[in-house]
């Protein structure tokens, strides 16, 4: 063994075998997966790439056909795209009832110009055994809120309870899913990602090692239900206590792809590598005051994630510098961001694998896009 394999640390080359099939959701030969991990760790001997991953079979890596791998939990992402999926258009939007890896590996290169998407933060949450527990009313990793002033309350994802595998799951995801994305991006598209203050290092550090660079945060500035609990039941002995700040804002986490060069150049090649301002004289600003989703829009569209069309409007409307392009919602649950793109006149694809919420967004896309806004930056 060479020197430069006895200084590695314990599971390096295994880490570099997952982040190997991260790119390649549709799996790798054995040879494939020397290469990469060649690339990324300098000399490494084949048989060390081997051993790992026979050790780390099945629990970490399953063996598909013709002696290719993939990562265990993305070998159900292997369906053919084209042909065999349902499909709903509306104007300038597309919506593709399929899984969004699978999707991206079908597209070519240089096609989207930005994203705009609401992701499940923390995967399980959108599992089916944990999605057949809400649609049953029982909550399951989902905490699901009693009436407030009359007021039915959608339910929030226990991000606390998510277990450090799971985590680390969630940076596998995304930095995967990033390397999957950059190759369809044009250069210096927008990637604006809505998170969570719980979790937003995560998907950003897995963003950033997907090869994306990034550009800051745009605070969606809103008073939820969500923190500032007192401890549960103690409230009376602790009534001067909050278990966590009560959560005023959302972080929706901001990259780009790398430019071919400067702004400029980017914009007169791509159209792409800046923000849409509001005005000659206004900026696009990095804080956008939003509300709670309105039960009308609600009624629309009964998603769990809903965000309201005045914020998403604003947003999308920003995402192209230049007003032209097509935004992407690789995770298009109800289908909003179609709707808001709609409405400010863009072209939008979105890809939602839920056969359930893709039967919604079919009917919320058209009347969401609808909503009249007296908002100039939400028509």
């Amino acid at each position: 063994m060479s020197k430069v394999a006895q200084r590695r640390r314990p599971g390096e080359v295994r880490d570099a075998i997952v982040r190997a099939l991260e790119s390649r959701p549709q799996g790798a030969s054995v040879a494939e997966i020397e290469s990469s991990v060649q690339s990324l760790l300098g000399e490494t001997s084949a048989s060390s790439v081997r051993s790992y991953l026979r050790l780390n079979t099945p629990e970490l890596f399953a063996r598909m056909d013709r002696g290719q791998y993939v990562l265990q939990g993305l070998e159900e992402a292997r369906p053919t795209v084209q042909g065999s999926v349902e499909v709903f258009r509306h104007q300038r939007s597309l919506l593709v009832n399929a899984d969004c890896m699978a999707w991206l590996a079908q597209q070519p290169a240089n096609s989207v110009h930005a994203v705009v998407t609401d992701p499940p933060y923390g995967l399980v949450e959108y599992s089916e055994p944990e999605q057949s527990k809400l649609r049953a009313g029982r909550g399951g990793v989902w905490r699901i809120p009693p009436s407030f002033d009359g007021a039915k309350r959608s339910p929030v994802p226990r991000f606390t309870v998510l277990k450090r595998t799971e985590l680390d799951e969630l940076e596998r995801f995304f930095h995967g899913w990033a390397r999957a994305l950059f190759r369809v991006l044009v250069p210096g598209a927008n990637v604006v990602v809505a998170s969570n203050p719980l979790l937003s290092h995560r998907v950003s550090a897995a963003l950033a090692g997907g090869g994306l660079e990034r550009r800051g945060e745009i605070v969606r500035l809103v008073m939820t239900m969500r923190g500032g609990d007192r401890p549960k039941a103690a409230h009376v002995e602790f009534g001067d206590v909050s278990v966590m700040p009560r959560s005023m804002w959302e972080p929706w986490i901001v990259f780009r792809k790398p430019l071919e060069g400067r702004v400029q150049d980017n914009l007169r090649r791509w159209g792409t590598g800046g923000f849409r301002r509001i005005s000659v004289d206004q900026p696009f600003g990095d804080v956008i005051p939003s509300a709670p989703t309105r039960p009308a829009e609600r009624r629309l569209a009964n998603h769990p994630s809903l965000k309201p069309q005045a914020f998403l409007r604003r947003l999308v409307r920003g995402v192209l510098p230049l007003g032209t392009g097509v935004v992407l919602d690789p995770f298009a649950g109800s289908g909003s961001t179609l709707a808001a793109a709609e409405a400010v006149g863009y072209a939008s694809i979105g890809i939602e694998r839920d056969a359930q919420y893709f039967s919604l967004a079919r009917g919320a896309i058209p009347r969401l896009a609808a909503i009249e806004s007296a908002d100039p930056q939400a028509r």
